[in-house]
C-alpha cells in the first residue's frame, strides 16, 4: 500500500498530466457531510465489502478518512482483494484541513 500526504495529494489533483484518483471517502455519513474533500465519493467501512463491484480495480483510488485508521484498513482490505493502486491519504481529511485547505471545518 502506498501512501500520500494531504500536500501530494493536493498537487497530484492539481496536475492535468496526471488521471484524477478516485477518492474514496470511507467516514461516516455525517462526517462527510461535516467536511471533505471536494470530489470525494462517500462509502462508508462498513458497506465496502458489499460494494466492492463498485470499483474498478486497476484505477487509483485514495482512501480517506478521519486521521487516516480507518482508510488504511480499507486498503488494505482492498488490496487483499486484488486492487492494484490503492493508496491511503495519510492523516486523513484532518491533515488536509491543516495543511492543504484551512476553510475546511474540523471535528
Amino acid at each position: 500500500m502506498q501512501h500520500l500526504t494531504a500536500p501530494e495529494l493536493a498537487a497530484w489533483i492539481a496536475d492535468p498530466e496526471r488521471p484524477t484518483p478516485l477518492l474514496l471517502d470511507v467516514r461516516e455519513p455525517w462526517e462527510y457531510e461535516t467536511c471533505h474533500i471536494a470530489a470525494a465519493q462517500l462509502m462508508p467501512m462498513q458497506t465496502i465489502p458489499e460494494r466492492i463491484n463498485e470499483l474498478e480495480e486497476d484505477q487509483a483510488i485514495v482512501c480517506i478518512c478521519h486521521h487516516g485508521a480507518r482508510s488504511m484498513s480499507v486498503a488494505a482490505f482492498l488490496e487483499r482483494h486484488g486492487f492494484s493502486q490503492v493508496i491511503n491519504l495519510t492523516g486523513g481529511v484532518h491533515a488536509w484541513a491543516q495543511q492543504v485547505d484551512s476553510s475546511m471545518p474540523t471535528y
